[in-house]
């Protein structure tokens, strides 16, 4: 999940959001020549018949079935109707999930119900997957391209008036770095050697000007991160002319150090939550010019998986530590419940009002938590025992019902876990469904996870859970005219609310298609909310979806969203895809901007949900919040988890004991010597964490009574 940057975002008290606007220069050059450009006029052509023309791919295909008449031998007859009937007994077997792929895997369903999906969509091997990823590489060759013509060098490009912007007075190559590893899975051998090029001779990062930390650890150094990873383990995914398997190629690593490097300095806060942005020539730390100088709480603690990989490849500790020293400061809060206020200072290390949401501003924190346990190969517990408090607090407190039609809704706490819950979803939100699912089975699928020990009840009410958030998503694209989901979505909910915690609501199986359909009435677009930015959130998590049930229903939702994309967000002629103002209305009114992470991340999930599920697999990398895949690693000798959690009760506050024993900690923010922590394992209740255990510290003073 990304904001859009710099511009065409979501504020958080209004749909816009202003980030730090500059004057831009243009740097290098276009490869294509002024005249001639070799593209197909229409979008629509260039995809492949998206729209219906000629080619174009029906969202099911129909089997012929009929019987000609027939004067065989009542012998052969009562023999074809044995089998007939046998042939009858496999498909109800099959259909009921015992000989299905996921047939361990409840649909998309109320609890103990089985959806009717089962019976019209189980016929998936006819769908040519490979086809329609070959029609999101089309997609994206077309956005590449047409960026290469129009806006080559810049960092930000304006599809309707076919025009750049730069963010910084050289560029930082955010359209061209953020896209360098789908350009390598896609294996775009040209277009890729045409980025390395400008990497090698354009881009520098030391410029005397202020960038956004968080935007640019995941973006830039995420981009740079992943293309090391991607050309070193995967020599053959677009070769490198002259460099012989790619191997040693050092280009990406020394970019991302360098960059590294520079953004060190909004670390240097009193607390070490780092400054909203940093001067990347001074390397200092700028505060918030807004939210009262405190930092995104998201921002900030999402920087994480970047800093330890980049850590991990150069044996440069520093990196580590200043990125674990915020997720220790954070938690040492001990914020009710494991839920997060929106803002942080970065002077003070305290959290700024006590507004909770999982969309804008908060988001990604959770996302990293369960990220960071997996990165490092599950060999810090700290992070899975936070996230499970975390999903927890989110059961109890943010998960409730629209009605009339009992849909599960993640809404918000302005005023904090006290105040009244807003019905409200940002698109971001949408991430959650596919994080759930990754937490649940650690990236098995569930048919392999089950046949663990570890599998529990737990497991089973949060992939439940993660099925009917990822309804609710699905919906909200479901419920526009032009089949895109607006920014922000509100819902009718009960009064007073009904919450998860006080008893799960049954939904309707399977969202009807039908213009009247009631679910529809659960949804509530406002105008100022309608903007489509081209965001991957559902798309990511439906990605995950079927990874880990191996239900062909996400595949088909997704499909259905790119066809949308292609037919409502097309800029004209050759200039590839854009924002648009209001998903409600069609034709639709253009915004003249192509997100980043358009190549970056919707287009590379579009694609990886038709793929086969060997490339990438879940159980060997993560992917950061910009969807750059990163490999799972072990600690080594060299780094450690460097911090433990305070001591708390079962609701997950600090005992008093704690605080003070622990307020003797130096300066390096090491404990006390004298200090014991010792672990127990203690039962909490089901409202907490489930039915799954959690661990809490018990503290011994010395000398104390």
């Amino acid at each position: 999940m990304s904001f859009s940057m710099p511009r065409n975002v979501p504020s958080f008290d209004n749909p816009q959001r202003q980030y730090e606007n500059t004057a831009w220069g243009s740097s290098g050059r276009s490869r294509f020549p002024d005249s001639g450009n070799g593209y197909a006029n229409g979008a629509s052509e260039k995809i492949g018949g998206m729209f219906g023309t000629k080619g174009g791919l029906p969202m099911y295909k129909d089997k012929p079935y009929n019987y000609s008449a027939s004067r065989r031998k009542p012998w052969f007859r009562r023999k074809r109707v044995l089998a007939g009937i046998g042939l009858s007994l496999l498909g109800l077997l099959y259909w009921l999930g015992i000989l299905s792929p996921a047939g361990d895997v409840s649909r998309i369903s109320g609890k103990g119900e089985k959806s009717t999906w089962n019976m019209f969509s189980r016929p998936q091997s006819r769908i040519d997957w490979d086809e329609r990823r070959e029609r999101v590489k089309n997609a994206f060759t077309l956005s590449w391209g047409a960026y290469e013509k129009y806006a080559w060098g810049y960092d930000e490009y304006h599809p309707i008036s076919k025009d750049g912007r730069q963010m910084v007075p050289n560029g930082m190559g955010w359209i061209i770095v953020d896209a360098l590893d789908t350009l390598m899975l896609m294996n775009l051998t040209t277009q890729i050697n045409h980025a390395r090029q400008w990497i090698s001779t354009n881009l520098t990062y030391d410029q005397d000007h202020d960038v956004n930390t968080f935007e640019t650890t995941i973006r830039m150094l995420g981009g740079l991160l992943s293309a090391h990873y991607l050309s070193t383990t995967f020599p053959d995914m677009a070769p490198i002319p002259g460099i012989q398997g790619s191997s040693g190629e050092d280009l990406y690593l020394e970019k991302a150090s360098d960059l590294a490097d520079r953004l060190m300095g909004a670390y240097d806060s009193e607390s070490g939550v780092p400054y909203a942005s940093v001067n990347l020539h001074t390397g200092k730390g700028i505060v918030s010019h807004q939210d009262g100088g405190a930092s995104s709480t998201a921002e900030a603690t999402s920087l994480q998986l970047e800093m330890k990989y980049l850590a991990k490849l150069t044996g440069e500790k520093n990196y580590w530590d200043k990125a674990e020293k915020v997720m220790q400061v954070v938690d040492d809060n001990a914020m009710e419940d494991g839920l997060l206020p929106i803002f942080i200072y970065a002077d003070r290390g305290t959290f700024r009002d006590n507004n909770i949401r999982l969309g804008s501003r908060g988001d990604s924190y959770y996302e990293y938590l369960i990220k960071q346990y997996l990165q490092t190969s599950k060999q810090e517990p700290i992070y899975s025992e936070m996230w499970d408090q975390a999903l927890a607090g989110v059961r109890k407190h943010l998960i409730t019902y629209s009605q009339p039609s009992n849909l599960t809704v993640l809404g918000e706490r302005p005023m904090g876990l006290q105040g009244a819950l807003a019905p409200k979803m940002d698109h971001l939100v949408c991430f959650m469904p596919g994080t759930i699912a990754l937490g649940a089975t650690g990236g098995r699928t569930v048919a392999e996870a089950k046949l663990g020990a570890s599998w529990s009840k737990q497991q089973e009410e949060e992939m439940e859970l993660a099925k009917q958030l990822m309804k609710t998503c699905w919906g909200m694209y479901l419920d526009t005219p032009t089949g895109l989901a607006p920014e922000i979505t509100h819902f009718e909910i009960y009064d007073p609310p009904k919450m998860m915690d006080d008893g799960v609501l049954q939904s309707p199986d399977v969202l009807s298609h039908s213009a009247d359909a009631e679910w529809r009435k659960d949804y509530v677009i406002k105008p100022a909310d309608a903007h489509n930015l081209q965001r991957p959130e559902t798309v990511e998590s439906l990605f995950y979806m079927w990874r880990i049930t191996g239900d062909e229903l996400y595949r088909e939702w997704g499909w259905e969203m790119f066809q949308s994309f292609m037919k409502h967000t097309a800029a004209d002629g050759d200039a590839g895809f854009t924002s648009i103002d209001d998903v409600t209305v069609i034709p639709t009114s253009k915004r003249d901007n192509m997100e980043s992470f358009w190549l970056a991340e919707t287009l590379k999930y579009f694609y990886l949900l038709f793929g086969p599920t060997d490339i990438l697999p879940l159980t060997d990398i993560v992917l950061n919040t910009e969807a750059h895949p990163f490999p799972r690693f072990e600690l080594g000798k060299l780094f450690s988890t460097g911090w433990q959690r305070r001591p708390r009760d079962r609701s997950g506050k600090v005992l008093p004991v704690a605080r003070e024993a622990l307020g003797k900690e130096g300066g390096d923010g090491k404990a006390d010597p004298q200090v014991k922590v010792q672990t127990v394992q203690v039962v909490a209740t089901p409202a907490t964490v489930g039915d799954k255990s959690t661990l809490i510290q018990k503290t011994d003073v010395a000398g104390a009574a």
